[in-house]
Parts: structure tokens; sequence; C-alpha cells
């Protein structure tokens, strides 16, 4: 018996990086997954690898930005497997720029898909978790929902949003006694798609990382990494999917409205 088996999850962003390492988490654990993404293609690759390990997967095309697609892919959940029992809330894009440079145009794009896409999953995806009896919601926040990064700025707002609207979430649901808990995951550096990606001003897909960044906001710089990590190298996708698996399981029953920080030692300092 896996850790989460018989559950129905649904992780956002699952084309790459973290998003699809949490999916490949659950459904090794026993879940049935639903994998959404912008990202048709890499899509595909996640729940081909989903089933080449005997698991189950099904994907739907899904801009989290909009509300009446969530109503689709909920109503499609329902149908389909006739229940929820946890949602990742994972999809989100960075934007590096100073904010003195930043449009309003990026700002409200990130704002868009890194808050109002958390806000559609909590809205439309909690009441079918409460209805399939309860379960877990988990946010994926950063390390820069907990601390200023120079020339993220933007970022770190939607985050730090991310990480209270969790914990306001998770009280809600806690009086209305609706067995549904939230949590939020802060990953540090992770090894993602995100390094190849990532050009200053522009954008990348990202489940989370604080990125170094060289010359105020003029570079990334990889090399940065060994010195902003106490231990000295980034993380994995599968790091985040652990820890994502422990929230969504009941080995985590008595946790809600918290944050679990994996970051290789960034925020101790």
């Amino acid at each position: 018996m896996g850790r989460v088996s018989g559950k129905v999850a649904l992780i956002t962003g699952a084309a790459s990086g973290i998003g699809r390492g949490a999916a490949i988490a659950l459904a090794a654990e026993g879940a049935k997954v639903v994998v959404t993404d912008v990202d048709e293609a890499g899509l595909k690759e996640t729940a081909d690898l989903i089933r080449k390990a005997g698991g189950t997967a099904s994907t739907h095309k899904q801009d989290v930005t909009n509300e009446g697609r969530w109503q689709e892919i909920v109503a499609a959940i329902k149908s389909e497997f006739g229940a929820l029992h946890i949602l990742v809330n994972n999809a989100g894009i960075a934007i590096g720029a100073s904010v003195f440079e930043m449009s309003h145009a990026d700002w409200s794009r990130q704002q868009a898909i890194n808050v109002d896409g958390v806000f559609f999953g909590v809205k439309h995806g909690i009441p079918l978790i409460a209805a399939s009896g309860g379960g877990s919601v988990v946010n994926i926040s950063s390390v820069a929902g907990l601390q200023g990064a120079p020339g993220l700025a933007g970022y770190c707002a939607t985050k730090g949003a991310v990480r209270l609207f969790t914990k306001a979430v998770a009280l809600e649901c806690a009086q209305a006694q609706m067995n549904v808990r939230v949590n939020s995951v802060h990953p540090g550096i992770i090894d993602t798609a995100i390094w190849q990606k990532m050009t200053p001003g522009g954008t990348a897909s990202v489940a989370s990382s604080v990125l170094p960044i060289a010359d105020g906001a003029n570079a990334i710089d990889p090399n940065a990494i060994a010195v902003a990590t106490p231990l000295g190298y980034a993380g994995l996708p599968s790091d985040i999917a652990a820890g994502i698996v422990f929230l969504a399981s009941d080995e985590s029953r008595y946790m809600t409205g918290t944050e679990l920080v994996i970051d290789g030692g960034m925020t101790a300092r």
C-alpha cells in the first residue's frame, strides 16, 4: 500500500520540474494523478513516465489564470474519478527584473499566474475535496516568500502572498470543519530547467526558487549556488516532491496553515 493509495491528486504546472516530480512521486505512492499545464508536450511526457511505471495519469491543458478552465477541470475530475483528495498548486513563473524597470504588464502577468492561479485552485478545488471526505492542499511558495531577493521583488511579492493566503485558507477550512488541510512548501534553489530558460528581464516556468543574481539584476550566476546554499549544491525536484507527498499523506494529519521549508539551509542564516 502506498502512502496515498486510493487518493486522487491534481497537480498544476506538471509538465516539468517540481510539478513533474510531484506527480511522479504521488503516483508512485498510489495516487491517481491529474496533471495540467500549458505545455502539452511536456505534459504528455510526464503522463507517459507515470504510466510506464504502472501509475494512472490523466492530462488536461490548463492556463491557471482562466477561472472557467478551473471549473471545467474540477468537473472533469468529478466525472472521471468521482472525487478529489489532493491539490498541488504548483504552476508559476519567475520574472527577473529591477522593480524600477519592471513593466506593469510583467508585474500583472506574474501576479495572475502565481497568485490568481492559486486562488482559483483553492476556490474550485477545495469544495470537491471536502465533498470527497477531506484531504490536503499544497501551495508551492518559495524561500522568496520568506525573504527578499534583489532583482526579484515582483516574484517575492507573489510568493509572500501565497504564504499568507495559505494560512488564511487553512483557518477558514478548519473553522468550517471541512477536514481539508492547507500548507505551503518553500523550496530554495532547485535544479530545474529554469537555469537554462531564465534570462534577465525574461520569464521561465518555475515551481519556485530564489535565483542568485550577480551584479544587481544584470545576470544570473549559477556559480552563486554554492555560496547561497549552506549545503553547497542545488536541490532536486525529487527533494521537493518528497515533502509534497508527506503533506499530502495522513502522516501530516496534524499540520495545517504552516510552511515546509526545503532549502539546503538558505533561510537558516
